[in-house]
């Protein structure tokens, strides 16, 4: 067997960002910078009004109160998406909507709810409070300055990136494209859809539960069926998918069985690197590059498959999709266990399924999904993190342990 660390190493030396290429924003959510960003305008262009209310002369409202109103004359209104038509002068007040540019000659905003009208005079405000010179003004500028960095290469853009980028007036970046990644199920057994099941098969649930996994990470996921213990079957959907995807899941026939046809497939394709990984579950495993696309043979158990995913597919395809090697491994983040979480007494580390939620002091709390066996599914969904118990005695009540938080 060899560690995690070493098999993952083996995933991405063969695992290279796809080409940086121009993407529309619209087309950019999910995807990764590939080069920095600087603001070629300033955001926002020019100063405005942060409140609705009148645009004053500070020094004319300085002694302003609900007994001793300012009382100023209104010069006209400045709606956002308007150029200022007029200045204001001592005396003077504009009516300003929140956005407006901001006019010559004043210099604060007397906010709405600090203003009255003066009954039966036409034209007049009353300030009722007093305003200091830059009050509710934004200066041009206030959010990015010209020339200013705004994202670095590797960043990885989220709803609130495209805005920002909108902001500076880009149509497009370039960035890393989302790696296509076909999902093949193997087996005699497998079967998809409803209905009675003929004695020994099985539904399949890794295939949906990877493409899944896919979208969930932000990858193109295909669907390339499932391939049945026949070695030319196996063969077409495997060059299927090497020719149309950026990457291949294989679940199933990885094993040392001697039904395990997808293995055998696998060697006649190309030089694949074949691993017993030092983990429960998820211990057999399978990566090489198929014509130069890297492919990657899970286990068939449901949870090893998804396990398999995690720790080995997921790092890969990330790289794949131009992610940091800060980001291509999920963090380890420290938590307390409820109850003892056991392990079998072997050299593997295990990763068990757990529920962490906060607990009444803060800190991150975790408790066993359930049943623990590679092919209990159902505790997998149930579970939000993997708990990592390396070789020892496991984790006692109370005792602090690594958890991957999932999702």
């Amino acid at each position: 067997m060899i560690g995690l660390t070493e098999a993952r190493a083996r995933v991405l030396a063969d695992c290279r960002p796809a080409p940086a290429a121009f993407t529309p924003l619209a087309d950019a959510l999910g995807l990764v910078l590939a080069e920095d960003v600087e603001a070629a305008e300033a955001v926002p262009p020019f100063p405005s009004s942060a409140m609705d209310g009148y645009a004053v002369i500070a020094a004319d409202v300085a002694g302003a109160s609900a007994d001793r109103p300012a009382r100023l004359a209104v010069v006209g209104t400045l709606a956002a998406g308007a150029a200022p038509a007029t200045g204001v002068r001592p005396g003077e007040a504009l009516r300003i909507m929140t956005g407006a540019p901001w006019p010559p000659g004043a210099d604060a905003v007397a906010i709405v709810e600090t203003t009255r009208s003066v009954p039966g005079a036409r034209g007049l405000v009353e300030v009722l409070a007093p305003a200091a010179p830059g009050d509710h003004i934004r200066p041009a500028g206030e959010d990015l300055a010209t020339g200013q960095p705004v994202f670095a290469a590797g960043t990885l853009l989220g709803p609130g990136h495209l805005g920002v980028l909108a902001s500076v007036g880009l149509t497009g970046v370039r960035a890393h494209p989302a790696p296509t990644v076909g999902v093949l199920s193997t087996g005699d057994e497998l079967v998809e859809g409803g209905g009675g099941l003929a004695p020994g098969r099985i539904r399949d649930s890794n295939r949906p539960t990877l493409l899944a996994l896919l979208r969930r990470d932000g990858f193109r996921p295909v669907d390339l069926g499932i391939a049945r213990d026949v070695e030319d079957d196996i063969r077409r959907r495997i060059n299927e998918g090497t020719a149309r995807c950026d990457a291949v899941l294989t679940s199933g026939g990885v094993s040392m069985g001697e039904f395990d046809f997808v293995k055998k497939v696998l060697d006649q394709l190309g030089a694949m690197n074949w691993m017993q990984v030092a983990i429960r579950p998820a211990k057999p495993f399978a990566f090489g590059l198929l014509a130069g696309t890297p492919v990657f043979g899970l286990p068939g158990n449901p949870v090893s498959s998804m396990v398999s995913y995690e720790l080995l597919a997921r790092p890969g395809l990330r790289r794949l999709a131009g992610h940091p090697d800060s980001r291509l491994v999920r963090p380890a983040t420290r938590a307390v266990a409820d109850a003892a979480l056991t392990r079998h007494g072997d050299e593997r580390t295990t990763y068990l399924r757990v529920v962490a939620e906060p607990g009444p002091d803060g800190r991150l709390r975790v408790r066993s999904a359930g049943g623990q066996g590679s092919n209990l599914l159902w505790p997998m969904a149930l579970a939000n993190a993997l708990a990592v118990l390396p070789p020892g005695p496991g984790v006692p009540a109370g005792g602090e342990v690594d958890v991957l938080l999932l999702g």
